[in-house]
């Protein structure tokens, strides 16, 4: 009878340990620290949540009346911005890594980084001072020609302070991070997968429709999220550009907009007093309901993309 030999038990250096520990503990120290901002704007957010409103800005009846058109706001300039930029970082990031020559490519690509480096109170007093008179006008034949179209009907704004200014802003603003990381996956389409479109004698475009886009597709749903979630949180540029009214509407060129919850906290915290104070903090947790409700879908979306191209 023959006996089977047990093998040595692997030894685990001190060194190992002591990493695979602090590794352990720097990964908990993210739940913790989500954990405790989630449990410090519940707990200040449950007195607003029946308290008199009256005292706030356009007196509304209750918290919720209060806090529905700023997350409209909120959602709705990130949206727009994300419409107005996830097309022109893909284009730019095609460009860079597929269609440029070398040292072009990497000079714009060291410019686009740049960008993502300028302060947000930079971006609100370029779109104060040059983007709202320069489109001020552009508005005005806007209105008068596509009137017909809902989004562009109504009196427009004789600043060009709007909500499509806001946007075109934002839009500017995650840019930069959006065609980053877009250059980055289509840079590791595997070759072999180029070469081959190539070789079946598929154009430049027809190969980055076959080969790079659907490869890239999970990444750039990924990279798009990443700036929707900047675009949700921004607070200076918004603040200074807007011309806020508590309002929900989808026209694009008035005077009257959706304010979002970021840049109504940073105008009205200063001066917030008791009950205004938790009202602002419970406006906060909406925020970031909305944007923990984001990023979850994206990562079901990036999720199940992953699960389909590994079935076929």
């Amino acid at each position: 009878m023959t006996t089977q030999t047990e093998r040595p038990k692997p030894v685990i250096r001190l060194g190992d340990r002591v990493f695979a520990r602090s590794t352990l503990i720097a990964g908990s120290l993210i739940l913790v620290a989500l954990a405790a901002v989630a449990i410090f704007l519940i707990v200040e957010a449950i007195p607003a949540l029946g308290a008199d409103t009256t005292e706030l800005k356009g007196s509304p009846s209750n918290f919720w009346t209060y806090v529905g058109p700023l997350a409209f706001g909120t959602v709705w300039a990130a949206f727009l911005a994300l419409l107005i930029a996830v097309p022109l970082a893909v284009g730019i990031a095609l460009f860079i890594s597929h269609y440029a020559p070398r040292r072009l490519a990497q000079g714009l690509a060291y410019v686009i980084d740049l960008l993502a480096a300028v302060p947000s109170v930079v971006f609100g007093l370029w779109g104060i001072k040059v983007l709202a008179p320069a489109v001020q006008p552009v508005y005005a034949w806007m209105t008068d020609n596509l009137g017909w179209f809902p989004l562009f009907s109504g009196p427009v704004s004789g600043t060009g302070r709007t909500i499509l200014t806001v946007a075109i802003v934002l839009a500017v603003m995650i840019l930069p991070i959006i065609t980053a990381m877009a250059r980055e996956v289509f840079l590791q389409t595997p070759k072999l997968h180029e070469e081959a479109a190539l070789a079946l004698g598929a154009t430049r475009w027809e190969m980055v429709k076959m080969a790079v886009l659907p490869f890239g597709r999970s990444g750039l749903v990924s990279a798009s999220i990443l700036g929707l979630g900047r675009a949700l949180g921004e607070t200076m540029a918004v603040a200074m550009v807007l011309s806020p009214s508590t309002v929900i509407s989808f026209v694009l060129l008035q005077s009257e907009n959706p304010n979002t919850i970021a840049s109504n906290i940073a105008l009205n915290f200063p001066e917030a007093h008791g009950t205004g104070v938790n009202v602002l903090i419970a406006t906060g947790l909406i925020l970031f309901v909305i944007t923990f409700a984001v990023n979850f879908i994206a990562r079901a979306i990036v999720a199940r993309r992953k699960e389909f191209s590994g079935a076929n």
